[in-house]
């Protein structure tokens, strides 16, 4: 049972707060900023050598920075801060205490202790296998450690996670269902268990394999089982992502879901369908069968594409609903203009929310088709692809959430107030034109891993359109503006943790933000009466069916090649 001595009451919501749930999250929190921080240097390194005009880095620090960016980005900054909206999202919006916090404590230790021996390994020099680690490429033994132990403790935190759902429905902390942002982070968390099982599969023997006590692991074998994984992760930061929309929206403008059952229900098609994707990375292995190819990225991953659409339809939709409520009702889009575009939690969360639909899921479903894929496969456009959606979309997301985390649970104001509402247009911007920009070199035929398109020091030449260099250059240009927003976001968020004015609960308004309940409990918006959101979607689907005959108008020109 609970001890009151361990719970505080948040005056400006209500919420029921577990002090050592809590300080997990803050520790959870500022480890992944500190490792955002790490990547984001990396990923700046990266792209300023692919700009050809700059070409910073030589071909073993490339390759050396490459796989530390990928690792640091795509796994340690991302799942270290999932862990803290798993704890939220449980023991916080459940007014519940956090199952075994000292567990929770095992987690986080083993989870830090991973992604520091990986990134040694990295920075040794002997581990340049970047983030696929595909074999016969063999890292030295200790970043697969790293990886394996850093796995070990997730999944030991999404243990805790489940177990804080079953205390606060013994306890009876809430009422009914679990919230609509509790259900997400479960879908997370639940995808999280197949991506961790998919990486020991393959990691341990992996590892194995690198101190000697396995002689050989298969190329393909490898390469089907770790996508379960490498896929996957990514799968975790969507069902995560699309949480925080719904939690974002609720709480700055008291928004409810269209229709609760109906947004569940697309969460659940994530559970049912999302990881099978993975398959877009192995279109081109001649040993895959087609009809394994084919059922995986058509008929199955579309239900999953679906769940994307619904979401993309319901949070605009209940934010429209929620402004039309207020009173904004002229015209279409008077909802929109006067949105509170200069707070940072929700200008961050809508440009993720369109970003990661027009960026990230509409080349998504091309890469997922097995005929177009063989236009882009490893080429930029894959990367340009995944920045859509991990960071144009899942970054994005959680940078805005951590402007209502600050004040609510390092009960600090928020500094630089002028700076905070213009970072999520400068990260937005930036990482939205890293996108367009590598797909655009994709689209050319640049290679994915290629240090040098020039090929300046190969024994035969090869020459890019000088389309290409021209996609490289403003995708360096890409990278400086958004590590100049990612460098503010830490400014602000590290400022106002360690510097911030404390909040008293004499401070506290508490119609700012909406009482705790309208998370909580949520319910439906139930109105359909949205021209704004119909015109949104309809100019999506535009873009979807127009974008789709191009590929396949581009695919046609290809044929006659023989």
């Amino acid at each position: 049972m609970s001890n009151d001595n361990e719970f505080r009451i948040c005056p400006a919501t209500g919420l029921k707060i577990h002090l050592p749930g809590e300080l997990l999250i803050k520790v959870n929190a500022v480890t992944s900023v500190i490792f955002l921080a790490v990547g984001g240097l990396f990923g700046l390194l990266v792209a300023l050598t692919r700009w050809q005009a700059v070409h910073l880095l030589p071909a073993d620090l490339f390759y050396l920075v490459l796989t530390g960016h990928g690792a640091n980005v795509l796994l340690f900054w991302i799942i270290f801060f999932e862990m803290a909206v798993l704890y939220f999202a449980s023991a916080i919006l459940l007014n519940s205490r956090l199952a075994t916090p000292w567990l929770g404590w095992v987690g986080y230790v083993l989870m830090l202790l991973g992604a520091v021996l990986a990134n040694v390994a990295v920075l040794q020099g002997d581990s340049s296998v970047m983030f696929t680690s595909y074999v016969p490429m063999k890292a030295a033994p200790h970043f697969y450690l790293g990886l394996i132990l850093f796995a070990v403790g997730a999944l030991i935190g999404c243990c805790v996670f489940f177990a804080t759902l079953v205390i606060a429905k013994e306890e009876k902390t809430y009422e009914g269902s679990i919230p609509l942002v509790t259900f997400g982070a479960l879908t997370a968390a639940i995808i999280a268990v197949f991506t961790i099982a998919s990486g020991a599969i393959i990691l341990i023997p992996t590892f194995l394999w690198s101190v000697g006590y396995i002689s050989h692991i298969d190329p393909l074998m490898y390469k089907v089982v770790w996508w379960a994984m490498g896929h996957s992760s990514q799968q975790i930061n969507v069902s995560a992502h699309v949480a925080v929309w719904y939690a974002i929206a609720a709480i700055v403008l008291g928004a409810k879901p269209l229709s609760e059952k109906v947004s569940r229900t697309a969460f659940l098609f994530y559970i049912l369908f999302l990881q099978l994707a993975s398959a877009h990375h192995l279109l081109v292995e001649p040993g895959i069968s087609s009809e394994w190819k084919i059922v995986n990225t058509s008929y199955f991953m579309y239900l999953a594409v679906l769940g994307s659409m619904i979401h993309g339809m319901t949070v605009p939709g209940s934010i429209e609903a929620a402004q039309r409520k207020k009173g904004f009702t002229n015209g279409a889009f008077e909802w929109l203009r006067k949105a509170p575009w200069g707070n940072p939690a929700f200008s961050g969360m809508f440009m993720s929310l369109v970003m990661f639909g027009f960026l990230g899921g509409i080349t998504g479903v091309i890469l997922g088709t097995e005929q177009l894929n063989i236009l882009m496969h490893n080429t930029l456009y894959v990367p340009g692809h995944f920045h859509g959606t991990v960071v144009a979309g899942t970054t994005l997301a959680f940078m805005a959430i951590t402007y209502l985390l600050v004040p609510l649970i390092f009960r600090r104001e928020i500094m630089f107030p002028t700076l905070a509402k213009w970072q999520p247009y400068l990260f937005g911007f930036g990482a939205g034109g890293l996108s367009l920009f590598m797909m655009g070199a994709g689209t050319l035929g640049v290679a994915r891993r290629h240090w040098d398109i020039s090929f300046a020091d190969a024994p035969l030449s090869f020459d890019y359109p000088a389309g290409a260099y021209l996609m490289l250059g403003l995708n360096g240009l890409s990278a400086i503006l958004a590590s100049v927003g990612g460098a503010v976001f830490i400014l602000v968020i590290v400022c106002s943790v360690l510097l911030g004015k404390p909040i008293a609960a004499t401070q506290a308004k508490p119609a700012t933000p909406p009482p705790a309940a309208v998370v909580a409990s949520y319910g439906s918006a139930g109105t359909l009466k949205l021209p704004g959101t119909i015109i949104l979607v309809t100019v999506f689907f535009v873009s979807f069916v127009l974008y789709y005959y191009v590929n396949w108008k581009y695919l046609a020109a290809v044929w006659p090649l023989k």
